[in-house]
């Protein structure tokens, strides 16, 4: 069992924990999971016709989310 807090490092620090060591299981689990916890829906493709409308719905949706203070 590893005693090393992963939860305690931020992203950047387990990104380079892991790197340095890539046998290290559970660390490699936790950088996924953190990974995933950053990771952003895909809003629509170049070839979709509604495709300016869903990038300024997705602005907006921003916009409200960082004024209300939501954003990360």
């Amino acid at each position: 069992m590893s005693s090393v807090d992963y939860a305690a490092m931020s992203y950047q620090e387990l990104r380079r924990y892991f790197l340095t060591h890539r046998d290290d299981d559970a660390a490699f689990q936790a950088y996924l999971a953190r990974r995933r916890e950053r990771s952003r829906p895909v809003i629509t493709t170049i070839n979709d016709p509604d495709f300016d409308s869903k990038i300024q719905a997705a602005i907006r949706q921003q916009m409200a989310e960082y004024q209300s203070g939501k954003s990360t």
